[in-house]
């Protein structure tokens, strides 16, 4: 019989992890203001630092024997990674045979990091990292094209341990390096007063118009998704608070969950940080981080937009009619002073100096680290608070921000073992293939297929780990169609994040349907249905690549337009459908012509779209919305 008493009392086992996470976390600092070691050691100290905070946040529930596996697994990527420092040079300039040694060493790593890729995520990742491994070393028995030669043992491993491929390939160094800077910039940011003075500002933008508290949900998910680095924790966060507000004003449960969902699930797709995915979009692409953040900024607007006015709509036709007046009236303590929006202002501030200043994006995000502890610093002592409150509120940032770069790290590691799977095969190259023989080699069919395929493949996944997924094997198929990498890269990205609120799998709308306290199907239709032109949004950066500031400023400007069209014409097609032969009727046959418009990618075509729209809201009489629209998003 098991026993799951854990053997590590839980206090101990707390005061290891903030150890663990605070040493993490200075690692991560010091990496970053004074450059990274040497690539193997710089990588290899990060996967032993990740595994060990893993085992302590993630521990097994077999108690003894749970307690002694972790250990022995523990010390078998301790000695891994220790024999990686000692054997650097060696390994990256004789490129050595594995021994037998070398394979129970790649073994060993290889389960601990899919138990703990299990524990964080659920079964289904680790089971997909496990299949490419079967497939490289059985692909000889797969008959016909999806077949290779297949491979040994020592090859894998020598791929696996005794490269920079596998265990300490390019995403581990992306997660090594920029990803945890920017973890810890946002867990600063947050332990600093951030988070409360993104509800504030929401509740200051939103919360007087109609549906105003679903609004505020809405920007104070925007404002909190671009730091955190998964949609299932933006949903826990700020949906603790937002979902519960919703409620006491009258929204439906499933209503005010979907709301958060769907917003939560925009705040990885809204720039400047993006969650975590734009810096790996950034190595898989070779391209500047900042191209990404700029060319990802119009379609992250047009989303919030399309969202915002889903809200608007769906309180009209739900009748309701509460308005937040306050920020008190919100639930908040007390109104926000100028000196407590200095950390976000210094911290973003230092950011911008260090783009400006063509820093690398490490030290760039070290120097938003530094502003954010100087003006905290300086603001807390204004506001007269002990300097030991202000250590521990600084201490708790690094400990947050340790505990936050495991979860995408543990990910990103098993991650790389698929992506050097994946090269090793030529998987990718054969899933393309196959995607484009099943279309014809139609491109609109090779789009549309594959925005169904990202959607499958990333349900279930946080969302680096989703993205890496469809990026590494089916976004080649659309590159080979001559299509922009920027704008294949973002279309999966984004059909990877829907997949989070996107049935039958979708994690965002389980969370939040928990803390709403109603059925996930119901809620998960509202999320759909609220973001419903979120969906339409990525096919247009193939037809308008101005929508990407892709182009010149003719191309900008239709772009925008089209955009504009999807975030209005697309809610009133399917929030407002008309439920008799009446006026409705009409308004929803215009609003549909004018989403339809935009298959004329000319100019002409976006005007005419934005000429019916505008006419499908004045029939209707909601003039005041879109009045209220280019006040607040134009």
């Amino acid at each position: 019989m098991i026993n799951n008493t854990p053997q590590l009392p839980v206090n101990n086992r707390q005061k290891l992890i903030s150890i663990s996470a605070g040493a993490l976390s200075l690692f991560i600092f010091y990496t970053s203001f004074f450059g990274s070691f040497e690539t193997l050691i710089q990588r290899s100290l990060f996967v032993f630092a990740v595994t060990l905070l893993g085992i302590l946040m993630f521990p097994s529930k077999w108690g003894r024997w749970g307690l002694f596996l972790d250990i022995l697994g523990l010390s078998a990527v301790g000695i891994t990674s220790a024999y990686v420092i000692i054997q650097f040079e060696a390994i990256m300039n004789d490129l050595p045979l594995a021994s037998d040694v070398d394979k129970l060493m790649m073994l060993s790593t290889l389960a601990m990091l899919l138990v703990l890729s299990r524990r964080i995520s659920s079964a289904v990742f680790p089971l997909i990292v496990l299949a490419s491994l079967l497939y490289a070393f059985f692909g000889n028995l797969i008959p016909g094209s999806l077949g290779h030669k297949g491979f040994d043992l020592s090859y894998v491993t020598e791929v696996l341990l005794l490269s920079d491929k596998g265990f300490w390939g390019m995403l581990v160094g992306v997660a090594s390096t920029t990803l945890a800077a920017f973890v810890l910039f946002g867990a600063l940011l947050l332990h600093t007063g951030a988070g409360e003075a993104f509800f504030h500002l929401s509740s200051k933008v939103a919360s007087r118009s109609q549906g105003g508290a679903a609004k505020v949900a809405t920007l104070a998910s925007a404002f909190f998704g671009t730091i955190s680095g998964s949609t299932v924790a933006n949903v826990a966060t700020t949906g603790n608070f937002t979902i519960p507000l919703m409620k006491r004003l009258g929204y439906p449960s499933t209503f005010a969950g979907g709301v958060e969902a769907v917003a939560s699930t925009g705040g990885q797709l809204m720039p400047p940080i993006m969650g975590t995915a734009a810096f790996v979009m950034a190595e898989l692409l070779g391209a500047n981080y900042w191209s990404i953040v700029i060319a990802a900024t119009l379609p992250a607007l047009a989303f919030y937009v399309a969202i915002l006015v889903s809200v608007h709509l769906s309180s009209r036709r739900l009748n309701i009619i509460e308005k937040i007046e306050s920020a008190e009236q919100a639930g908040f303590p007390q109104k926000m002073r100028f000196i407590d929006f200095t950390p976000i202002i210094a911290g973003f501030g230092g950011i911008i100096f260090g783009v400006v200043n063509g820093n690398s994006i490490d030290f760039t995000a070290c120097l938003g680290m530094l502003g954010i502890i100087v003006a905290f610093i300086v603001a807390s002592i204004i506001k007269g608070l002990s300097f030991r409150a202000i250590f521990a509120q600084l201490l708790a940032a690094l400990v947050d921000g340790g505990k936050g770069v495991v979860t995408v790290g543990i990910l990103l590691i098993a991650a790389q073992v698929f992506v050097a799977m994946l090269n090793l095969t030529g998987l990718g190259v054969t899933v393309s293939n196959f995607v484009l023989n099943i279309a014809g080699g139609n491109t609109a069919v090779v789009i549309v297929v594959m925005a169904f395929i990202c959607l499958i493949a990333g349900m279930g996944l946080p969302t680096s780990a989703a993205y890496v997924l469809v990026a590494a094997v089916f976004a080649p198929a659309l590159i080979s169609k001559q299509l922009d990498p920027m704008a294949v890269h973002l279309f999966v990205l984004y059909f990877a994040c829907l997949s989070v609120i996107t049935p039958p799998v979708c994690v965002g709308s389980f969370v939040a349907a928990t803390i709403a306290k109603c059925s996930w199907v119901g809620l998960s239709l509202w999320a759909m249905r609220l973001g419903a032109g979120c969906y339409f949004i990525p096919f247009l950066f193939f037809a308008y690549p101005g929508l990407l500031l892709n182009g010149d400023a003719f191309d900008i400007f239709n772009g925008i337009l089209a955009g504009l069209v999807i975030a209005f014409a697309v809610p009133k097609v399917l929030i407002e459908f008309p439920t008799g032969v009446n006026r409705s009727l009409l308004v929803w046959a215009i609003a549909l012509m004018a989403v339809f418009t935009l298959f004329e990618t000319h100019l002409w075509g976006s005007l005419s779209g934005v000429a019916l729209t505008l006419i499908a809201y004045l029939i209707s009489g909601h003039k005041s919305t879109l009045t209220s629209a280019t006040k607040r998003f134009t």
